[in-house]
């Protein structure tokens, strides 16, 4: 049998799971203090439904693609803005819920690019500048509180859009795409392509200063978000290269950058949703799980019986009912030192014999090597 992980696949143990299991309870704490109620959609949905109306998008030209034994054609999602059609309807606005699980999209792998991937998603339906900012907002918050030094990066589409119509180039979509692979190709590749659409001078264009670009009517906008996102104190970058790969974006896009990875880490904008405004931010967890600086500090606590069981479940027990993390190990010293260390469990409680007899529990120190004798009834 082939044990082997599938290529863009990987598992998560030890110190990685638990880094991306805090990272998280961070996310769900920032997501309902800002007012956001959780929801949970399905893996699988009808392959019609996955692919919506951008079929021409990269994303969704990648989608996992299955049939069930009803020979149904079905897709794995490759994000959560499409179910939010129909988990949106006949809510109260403005609607606001995040969701965290698992997407799927079968694209080319790299370091920092997989298959699966855990995406964390907020998004609010009936939203405006203002509610745009807040986003960007608990973005930032949630940046700071894990150690990572962000930079905010914002554009408007409909401002790309003015400008491709000043210029008189017909195939916006088509020359938007190529804009959105800024920093990803080389220059010289984006004009060759940009040749095709006549549209070669929108680079040197969108290098120009804001005397440019404060012409345009939708520039007003990003004014408009910089101000609101001042109130919050996020500061924020105006970037017009900023495209974002999925069509449905109608206003604003944003993007979360740092100077550790090549990668976004998070992303989002403005779009609709059931022909209401809506906007929203996704969190790449796995990113976010190679990106934090979190020094995660968990007291924990072995119990080592020393053919003393029952005494030594009644101590776990104690131990837990205090809300303390505990487990227990039956065998040699020495080789519970070694599974301690193994896990890196700092406490360890010796149960022998002797310690019943006393009423006194050696515990040992794992990290400085100290050992010291407590009453446990009086402890705990």
């Amino acid at each position: 049998m082939n044990t082997e992980i599938v290529k863009g696949f990987r598992d998560y143990t030890g110190e990685d799971a638990e880094k991306k299991s805090e990272i998280k309870k961070i996310l769900v704490e920032t997501f309902e203090k800002y007012g956001f109620e959780p929801a949970e959609t399905p893996i699988i949905e009808n392959e019609e439904f996955v692919r919506g109306e951008n079929k021409e998008d990269e994303a969704v030209s990648d989608i996992y693609k299955l049939k069930d034994k009803g020979n149904r054609n079905l897709a794995l999602r490759y994000e959560f803005t499409f179910q939010l059609k129909r988990i949106a309807k006949n809510k109260k606005l403005p609607y606001k819920r995040y969701e965290i699980g698992e997407v799927f999209r079968d694209e080319p792998v790299s370091s920092n690019r997989f298959r699966q991937f855990t995406q964390c998603d907020v998004d609010i339906v009936g939203s405006s500048v203002k509610e745009e900012a807040e986003i960007l907002s608990l973005a930032n918050e949630v940046m700071k509180k894990i150690g990572v030094k962000p930079s905010i990066l914002i554009n408007n589409r409909n401002l790309l859009n003015e400008i491709l119509e000043s210029e008189g180039i017909k195939a916006k979509e088509q020359v938007l795409r190529e804009i959105d692979k800024f920093g990803k190709l080389p220059e010289k590749e984006i004009l060759e392509n940009l040749k095709k659409y006549k549209a070669e001078k929108i680079l040197s264009l969108l290098k120009k200063g804001e005397s440019y670009f404060s012409k345009f009517e939708s520039y007003k906008r990003i004014l408009e978000l910089m101000k609101y996102c001042n109130y919050y104190g996020v500061k924020v970058l105006f970037s017009p290269t900023i495209i974002r790969g999925l069509s449905y974006y109608n206003g604003s896009v944003f993007e979360i950058k740092t100077d550790k990875i090549k990668e976004t880490i998070c992303a989002g904008g403005s779009y609709m949703i059931n022909g209401i405004q809506a906007s929203g931010i996704s969190f790449g967890l796995d990113r976010l799980v190679q990106l934090a600086k979190l020094e995660i500090e968990k007291e924990k606590y072995l119990v080592i019986s020393l053919d003393k069981d029952k005494d030594a479940v009644n101590i776990v027990k104690r131990l837990r009912e205090k809300n303390k993390i505990a487990e227990i190990y039956y065998g040699k010293p020495t080789k519970a030192l070694e599974y301690a260390n193994s896990y890196k469990i700092n406490k360890v409680i010796f149960v022998g014999e002797k310690e019943v007899k006393a009423k006194k529990f050696k515990i040992k120190d794992m990290t400085s090597g100290k050992e010291k004798s407590i009453d446990l009834s009086t402890k705990f």
